[in-house]
């Protein structure tokens, strides 16, 4: 693979060479439009998917240590818990927008490495998670649902072939000027444009498709006559489905504003500032979703519904019973006034 000379490119933001006042303005507005959005997405979702992604691994270990036992499925959403958590905290480099984080090349690609390792982590548990719940709806024959039989051996080759995307994405990002300062992405402008094209094919191309026929045969393969119904058994177990379906959504768009920004590469342009906020607004929204998958986990899968209802009930029963504590005191203090 040839190396790419990719000093020539930057943000179009740091090139101002505006010829019209309107040009002027649409810098002005795009700049602000990113900090809302990145103000709006620190300020509510980042809170939100933390505390949710907290409250689920408290919720697997408290079951983990009452019952000395975790289920498949348990276990494939509690390692996508923490890689979404792991996003969750690199998603504080967009604290500096509309500016960029400024970091050197080499700090630039540890970050895009950790990155992307949740990244492809997240993704691929979410294939084996829809696997396991297609064994749950079809009987196990194959030497496939044997494997899937044993969760902690599909993880571990997940985090392998995870590893192995990454360190091949971090040579990709290049090996020139490591000591240098530079505006710093996750996902950095200056890798080589065949960083993009594998990140898109093996980080959304091959798990959507994988993700597009687990839902056929969930669809279109009878089940047998002892198998619960196709509602009931979406009703079991609708994390998983709700999940899939957010992440596909969130992961088109940005996918597709990487691939664009391939296409720029190519082309030995830097885009104009609209594709920059574009772009930005595609990052946030991926940082987004991984706050909403865990919500989703901690409201909709059951171990974590029924921890949450149980709480719940607790408050008010001690709201209540303090609520019938009060009550005597407060007749004693009336009756001795009125005495």
């Amino acid at each position: 693979m040839t190396s790419h000379n990719m000093t020539w490119i930057s943000y179009p933001s740091k090139n101002l060479a505006f010829i019209s006042p309107e040009e002027i303005e649409a810098f002005i507005a795009s700049q602000n439009i990113i900090s809302r959005l990145m103000h709006c997405y620190i300020a509510f979702f980042v809170p939100t998917g933390l505390i949710a992604g907290i409250c689920i691994l408290i919720v697997f270990i408290k079951n983990y240590l009452q019952y000395k036992v975790i289920e498949n499925l348990d276990l494939l959403l509690l390692h996508f818990t923490i890689s979404n958590i792991i996003m969750i905290f690199l998603s504080f480099t967009v604290i500096t927008r509309p500016d960029y984080l400024k970091a050197t090349h080499y700090t630039c690609n540890v970050l895009s490495f950790f990155f992307n390792f949740s990244y492809f982590n997240s993704q691929y548990v979410l294939i084996l998670t829809l696997l396991i719940l297609l064994l749950k709806r079809f009987p196990p024959r194959t030497a496939l649902s044997k494997a899937m039989q044993r969760p902690i051996l599909c993880v571990g080759f997940v985090l392998i072939y995870a590893f192995c995307l990454s360190l091949t994405e971090a040579v990709l990002v290049g090996t020139d000027n490591y000591h240098l300062e530079t505006d710093c992405q996750l996902d950095p402008l200056f890798a080589w444009p065949e960083y993009e094209i594998i990140k898109f094919t093996f980080g959304f191309g091959i798990p959507s498709f994988l993700q597009i026929l687990c839902f056929t045969v969930l669809f279109a393969k009878k089940a047998p006559a002892e198998a619960p119904a196709l509602q009931q058994h979406i009703r079991t177990y609708p994390a998983a489905y709700i999940i899939s379906i957010t992440i596909f959504i969130c992961h088109l768009f940005y996918n597709i504003m990487i691939l664009f920004r391939t296409t720029l590469k190519l082309q030995k342009s830097i885009g104009t500032p609209k594709n920059e906020l574009v772009m930005n607004i595609a990052e946030i929204v991926l940082f987004c979703e991984s706050c909403v998958s865990l919500v989703f986990i901690l409201c909709f899968h059951k171990p974590c519904k029924d921890e949450i209802l149980k709480v719940i009930q607790n408050c008010r029963r001690e709201n209540t019973a303090n609520n019938h504590l009060e009550i005597p005191v407060t007749t004693m203090t009336h009756e001795s006034g009125s005495q």
